[in-house]
This record gives C-alpha cells, sequence and structure tokens, in this order.
C-alpha cells in the first residue's frame, strides 16, 4: 500500500499562547516519533495553502474575510479559540493538506492519506471559529471531493472525545455526506446526542454514538462493527474522511475515555477495511484532538502503520454496561433506516 503523510513545520507557527493544550509541541512531538521510527510504506509531503475558494464551499464569503484580516494577528476568536501572527496562515495549510490528501487518494500512487494539522477544525461551524478550531478541515475536504472530484457519497467518521458539532451542522440537511461520530456526552460543546440525527432530506445521516466518560476500546470497538460497518453498507461511500482526535486516550488531560494506542490503530484498521469495501480504498484521516503529546504521537504513528497495511491490534477487550446501553440506544434509532 502507499500512504501518504503530509506535515508542514509552518503549522506550528500558530500558537495560542502559553498554557493553551492546542499547542505546536503537538505537531513537533507528531514529527519526532516519525523521524525516530519511520514507517515503511509511507512517503512525506508538504501542503498547499487551501485556495479561497475551497474554503468558500464551506464557509461564507464574509466569515472567511474576517478570519483572512486577522492574519499577522493577536486575537481571540472565542474564550477557547486564540490566534498568533502565524495562525491564519497556519489554518490556510491545514485546510489546504485537507484538500491535497484527498486529490491523492484520488490518483492510482496513492492508496491513502493522514493529514497532519493544526488548528484543528471539527468544531468550526459555517460561520463561527470556536473550540480550538478556525476552518473546518474536513468539511472542506468533504465539499472539495463532492464539487471537484464528483462523488456522490462521502462518509466522515469522527472519533474525536469531543463531538464535532461544527461538521455535524454543516451537513445536518444534506444526505450526500453521513456523518458519524463517537464521543463523550455531556460534554464540551453540548451537542451529539442519539436523537440528532439530522433534518430534512438529511434525516438519517447523522449518526451519533455518545458515551459517558470511561468507555473502553471495547466499546468504540463494537460501534464501528455494529453502526458503522452496516451504515457504511447500506450508504456504499465514494471517501472515507476520518476526523482522527486521540484525546480520548487514557493519558489526555482533557477526555475522561480509557482508550489506548491499539484500541486507536484497531478503528484505524475498521475504517480502512469500511474504505477498502466500498470506496476503492480512498481514506483520508485528518488530525484533531489530542493534548497528551507522548499518547497523541504514539496513536498516530500506530494509525499510520495500519494506514500502510500493517494488521491492527487486537484491542477489544470487554465492553462497559453504560457503553452496551448507549450502543443499543443508536441502534435502535437508526434501525429503520440503516440498521433493519
Amino acid at each position: 500500500m502507499s500512504t501518504l503523510l503530509l506535515f508542514d513545520d509552518a503549522m506550528t507557527e500558530h500558537d495560542p499562547g502559553a498554557g493553551h493544550p492546542e499547542c505546536p509541541d503537538r505537531l513537533r512531538a507528531i514529527a519526532d516519533r516519525f523521524a525516530r521510527d519511520p514507517v515503511a510504506g509511507t512517503r512525506t509531503a508538504a501542503p498547499r495553502p487551501v485556495e479561497r475558494a475551497a474554503v468558500e464551499r464551506v464557509h461564507p464569503s464574509h466569515h472567511v474575510q474576517r478570519i483572512y484580516d486577522a492574519e499577522g494577528k493577536h486575537l481571540a476568536l472565542d474564550p477557547d479559540t486564540h490566534l498568533s501572527p502565524g495562525s491564519i496562515a497556519a489554518a490556510r495549510l491545514a485546510a489546504g493538506a485537507a484538500v491535497d490528501a484527498v486529490d491523492a487518494v484520488m490518483k492510482p500512487d496513492t492508496d491513502n492519506a493522514f493529514a497532519f494539522v493544526r488548528p484543528p477544525g471539527h468544531h468550526a461551524l459555517a460561520d463561527r471559529s470556536m473550540g480550538f478550531c478556525v476552518l473546518n478541515n474536513v468539511a472542506i475536504a468533504a465539499e472539495h471531493a463532492r464539487q471537484v472530484h464528483g462523488l456522490e457519497r462521502v462518509l466522515i467518521v469522527d472519533w474525536d472525545v469531543h463531538h464535532g458539532n461544527g461538521t455535524q451542522a454543516i451537513f445536518y440537511d444534506r444526505s450526500d455526506v453521513l456523518f458519524m461520530s463517537s464521543h463523550q456526552f455531556p460534554f464540551y460543546p453540548g451537542t451529539g446526542a442519539v436523537r440528532e440525527t439530522g433534518a430534512g432530506a438529511g434525516t438519517g445521516f447523522t449518526v451519533n454514538v455518545p458515551y459517558g466518560p470511561g468507555a473502553r476500546d471495547a466499546d468504540l470497538r463494537k460501534a464501528f462493527t455494529e453502526v458503522l460497518h452496516p451504515v457504511a453498507e447500506a450508504f456504499e461511500p465514494d471517501l472515507v474522511l476520518v476526523s482522527a482526535g486521540f484525546d480520548g486516550h487514557r493519558q489526555d488531560p482533557l477526555g475522561q475515555f480509557e482508550l489506548s494506542r491499539e484500541g486507536f490503530a484497531d478503528l484505524c484498521g475498521e475504517v480502512r477495511a469500511v474504505a477498502e469495501r466500498h470506496a476503492h480504498g480512498r481514506l483520508v484521516m485528518l488530525l484533531e484532538g489530542g493534548y497528551d503529546l507522548q499518547a497523541l504521537a504514539g496513536s498516530a504513528h500506530a494509525c499510520a502503520q495500519v494506514l500502510a497495511g500493517a494488521s491492527p491490534p487486537d484491542a477489544a477487550g470487554v465492553t462497559t454496561a453504560g457503553g452496551e446501553a448507549t450502543l443499543r440506544l443508536t441502534v435502535d434509532e437508526h434501525r429503520a433506516r440503516w440498521l433493519s
């Protein structure tokens, strides 16, 4: 297999300030890990800054202008989302990496791609930056796939411990992009209940699996085997995108899940299998959260190994009672459309 890794040290120029968890050292830790232990079957490239037209497929022009006008400034977009003079250039590279990754997997020489980006994106609403996120990178990737490459159906899987409220909202009334999220609930940003399933033509095309604190590898693995796989079987995506947050790791200071490096690699194997079965292997992973540097770097490295063809580890273990209850609620909510 051929796996593209996208990285640019310029994204470390986004500096939200001393003590902020979404710090430049996140990318440095990942780069150091891959430098020490390269993954066979991968190649690395630097992304191009995103074209404004690609951003405006997701974000209205007045909001994009407001963001671009912040280039070179220190500015707070919300209480959690702070900009430094290099932040907007980094955000344009992050979104550009998402677009470049989609372009790459549409070519025969690349099976899949992992873009190591910051600032992250999945909390960014169409007209509002929030939750450490400036531009919604995964939404920009999905719209690029739809509008430029003509793909009919895009599946977005979000395993960050925080619900991807921005991604959900952007596609909530559409049936061409299916959004599935496993996340801690109730938790920031307050969205992601089981009954949030979409609206209008998009009814049923949002699938939330909201776990309480303490969810384990086995809980998320079971959600993927019992929900993601049958949903993908019915939806038949042309491309699989993953908002890959690693803040569900048991060492993470922000989340309260009990996931492991092996568990994330296992989930990566599940989404790789979905892409191989339905989307000609087209799989793009985009970095979201993950705030313990060692856990982040180790989990990202383990996922890259799986993308490059390694067998996923067996990290199933035992599910929790709360996880089983959550899964049953999710299955019941979506039984009529996807899981009958």
